[in-house]
């Protein structure tokens, strides 16, 4: 009686190599990037240990004294802080508030505009004001808006008027820093919108006009609901940087006259680290903000999705 051989089982190579190796092509088009927020983003991070030394650039990290929550103590205590907090969340309000929806209005508009020809007239035009420096922006915006020969305060002095400090005054600072971001970044912001916009079902639009509805209703019952993950998912991340706007802008527009209204966290980061060499206490701050920004993205990213939205992950 003859016995059966056992089956031979062949290895199977796993279902993560199969698909490296299927698709090793689209891996190594995203390994500049990840190798990109590996270098420039994650690594950097180790250095988050010196908010809880004393520092000392001969000493290095190794090297520099621990001292706990020492500087976390000396930010929260200072002052300082609380006039930070509140420079900081105002500017934010205003993004939030005034800039925020511009973008999506401006792109809903832009949707409706039926003349080719001048829909990509209007974009060029407003999508240039983003390739230019703050520095550049800051520039023209002294041409236009310095007391002795600006543009607007020669026309307000013409018509009559007493001219404006509109750069030295901190009741002006923030106007003038919205109205920079608005020229700036408003165009370009709308390419988000306008590419969701894009991807709407037509045949929704030919259904309400069939049933009457004219552009206002197509564009409140129709495209909004259409873009409204888009919306949702652009202010979570907004609301990631509520305690970060970027230190150049504002760096450009304070002076020792506005100041008290626009010291913000990254232009105090860049004052306590760099031209006063408080490297831990800087780091302290940085963490703060890091730390900040993450908790408002969960939270906000959980509340997104109580109320049925999908939020970012």
């Amino acid at each position: 009686m003859e016995l059966n051989a056992a089956p031979v089982r062949r290895k199977r190579t796993p279902h993560s190599l199969l698909s490296l190796k299927r698709h090793k092509l689209l891996y190594l088009m995203i390994l500049p990037g990840f190798l990109y927020f590996v270098i420039f983003k994650y690594l950097p991070m180790g250095g988050m240990i010196i908010a809880f030394q004393d520092y000392q650039p001969y000493l290095g990290i190794t090297g520099s004294p621990w001292v706990g929550f020492k500087h976390f103590v000396r930010l929260f205590t200072e002052p300082t802080f609380f006039m930070l907090l509140r420079n900081t969340l105002i500017l934010f309000a205003l993004n939030i508030v005034i800039f925020f929806p511009l973008p999506i209005i401006l792109a809903l508009m832009l949707n409706e505009v039926r003349n080719k020809m001048f829909k990509s007239v209007v974009q060029t035009i407003i999508y240039i004001p983003h390739f230019l420096s703050w520095v550049i922006i800051v520039s023209i915006t002294y041409v236009f808006m310095n007391v002795d020969g600006g543009v607007l305060n020669e026309m307000i002095a013409a018509m009559g008027g007493q001219k404006i400090s509109f750069l030295t005054s901190p009741e002006w600072l923030r106007t003038v820093y919205i109205g920079q971001i608005i020229w700036k970044e408003l165009g370009w912001s709308t390419i988000i919108y306008l590419a969701a916009i894009t991807v709407v079902d037509t045949q929704l639009y030919e259904a309400a006009e069939m049933d009457g509805a004219g552009r206002l209703r197509k564009t409140w019952h129709i495209t909004l609901p259409a873009i409204r993950p888009v919306i949702i998912t652009l202010l979570i991340l907004k609301i990631g940087h509520t305690l970060d706007l970027g230190f150049e802008h504002m760096y450009l527009l304070i002076n020792s006259l506005n100041r008290e209204a626009g010291e913000i966290f990254d232009t105090y980061i860049y004052t306590a680290g760099l031209k006063n060499g408080q490297l831990s206490f800087s780091t302290t701050v940085g963490l703060f903000k890091g730390v900040v920004g993450l908790v408002l993205v969960m939270l906000s990213n959980k509340l997104a999705k109580k109320v049925g939205e999908d939020g970012v992950y």
